[in-house]
């Protein structure tokens, strides 16, 4: 059975975003979970900080969400023309969390999505780069909103087909 994994590297707009996601998949039957990376206030990732092997709860939750998931919906607003710190230290988490770097990533379809206050390619072309390397297949349409581009509904439904296969 497929379940997606959708993460949200903000507490703002990009929430609305996942939400449009969720409840389109949940209109097909498809298994979802909205995971906020902004609730499990992980510390700032640091090798020193990793040797001393924190206990969080949270995180192990969300790791076993991600790696249990068969695809994964990234949305994430453009900081500074490129991804938020909450998104990249929580990919710092789970590659250095397990063997293998890729273990939560390898294979899996990830389409990206953002609302941000810019135009978002900046943070399209980081988010691509860092997914393939840890081996996803990201799909090569995007979902691109902002204040003077509404959702379009065509596009989630061709992220979340692509997703599915």
């Amino acid at each position: 059975m497929k379940q997606i994994a959708i993460l949200v590297a903000s507490s703002g707009s990009n929430v609305e975003l996942a939400k449009e996601f969720e409840q389109r998949l949940l209109d097909a039957g498809v298994n979802s979970h909205v995971l906020l990376l902004d609730d499990l206030n992980l510390p700032l990732y640091t090798a020193v900080l990793d040797k001393s092997n924190p206990s969080m709860p949270s995180f192990m939750d969300a790791a076993h969400l991600v790696e249990s998931a068969t695809g994964l919906i990234v949305c994430a607003p453009e900081y500074n023309g490129s991804m938020p710190p909450v998104l990249t230290n929580f990919i710092a988490w789970l590659s250095t969390r397990s063997d293998n770097f890729r273990q939560h990533f390898n294979g899996k379809p990830v389409a990206l999505a953002t609302h941000s206050g810019g135009g978002g390619h900046n943070l399209m072309t980081s988010m691509r780069i860092q997914f393939a390397h840890l081996g996803a297949n990201v799909l090569g349409r995007v979902a691109v909103v902002n204040s003077k581009k509404p959702i379009n509904h065509d596009t989630i439904e061709a992220l979340i087909q692509g997703v599915l296969q």
